[in-house]
């Protein structure tokens, strides 16, 4: 019997979080070690960067970026499908995933480093998960040092004076939104997970965890809080549906968020590193938002255009896109 994949990743990683709930529902067998101090010289064996997660194989290659990784995996053992029949339903599960790790990293992000109380929780837990064997004064000290570092790195995730607000009320918009869509059925595309539910719920899991947004999830959007602890272990519990009887709720949410802030986003992000700018400002949905452009958000936008080109029949998926005014963006 060969031995198990590893994966090394935070429980404080919506990525690492990602692939496992991944692997759980694949039934890959597998092993979570978490990085740490202890584990970092094992990590940099294998890992080209210094970001979680680390898949390491029974052959000992180490795979990094948890899209890409999601992809390898589901080429090489595609069943059960993350990828709904319908092309429709496929395409817009996989804008869902491209929306969740590039627009929802800013809500988890932004608020995990926003106030106080999810500052001192965080960096507090990161901290504790970094050196589990630390002596208090040695926590306190080291939780120190992560809540200075992180939250001098909002600007990462474009999260400024300026757009703090806006990253909050997409937020809370999209819980909502989500809240409706799930009242009816156990995932984002019927009873059983897609590509998009594993995106989004890696970032929404970890806001989850935080105090602020936490509360805003318990109090206010129960379905939402149901579906994250699904994910934890997904499985499968029927069919994915056809995209008429999704479309109703889940319509709003693209046009919502997708259309008119994310998509906007990311093609401005895009076009100031073509440009060789050092920041950018674009208006999303009547707001001026403004931050320092990121390679790696061009080259993911580049991917899903990729995907979008490589469709055989666009006429139907056009027509949704158009409606959810994503056509634009995606056509480049």
């Amino acid at each position: 019997m060969s031995s198990p994949y590893r994966i090394f990743g935070v429980e404080m990683s919506p990525y690492s979080v990602k692939v496992r709930s991944y692997f759980r529902y694949k039934g890959i067998p597998h092993q979570w070690i978490v990085r740490s101090l202890e584990t970092q010289p094992e990590f940099q064996k294998y890992a080209k960067l210094p970001i979680v997660p680390l898949v390491v194989t029974p052959g000992g290659e180490g795979i990094q970026d948890s899209t890409p990784i999601l992809e390898r995996f589901e080429a090489e053992r595609p069943e059960p499908s993350i990828h709904p029949s319908d092309p429709i339903s496929a395409f817009i599960s996989a804008l869902l995933e491209e929306f969740g790790d590039e627009w929802g990293n800013k809500w988890m992000f932004h608020y995990r480093w926003a106030r106080e109380v999810d500052q001192l929780s965080a960096a507090g837990r990161i901290a504790r998960a970094m050196m589990p064997g630390a002596s208090e004064e040695q926590h306190v000290a080291l939780s120190a040092q992560v809540r200075e570092r992180m939250v001098n790195r909002v600007w990462f995730v474009g999260s400024n004076a300026e757009t703090a607000p806006q990253i909050e009320e997409s937020f809370r918009e999209t819980i909502a939104l989500l809240d409706v869509h799930l009242a009816t059925r156990p995932y984002l595309f019927g009873r059983r997970p897609a590509f998009g539910d594993f995106g989004l719920f890696g970032q929404i899991y970890e806001a989850w965890t935080d105090p602020t947004p936490g509360a805003l999830i318990e109090g206010s959007a129960q379905h939402v809080l149901d579906w994250v602890q699904r994910m934890l272990w997904p499985r499968v519990e029927g069919e994915f549906e056809p995209w008429q009887s999704l479309e109703p709720t889940l319509l709003t949410l693209l046009e919502r968020q997708v259309g008119r802030l994310f998509l906007p986003w990311t093609v401005a992000n895009a076009a100031a590193i073509a440009a060789g700018r050092e920041e950018f400002r674009v208006d999303l949905d009547g707001k001026s938002w403004t931050q320092k452009p990121q390679k790696y958000h061009a080259k993911s936008l580049a991917a899903l255009r990729a995907k979008y080109a490589g469709l055989r029949d666009r006429a139907a998926v056009d027509r949704v896109l158009d409606r959810s005014r994503c056509l634009a963006g995606l056509r480049g």
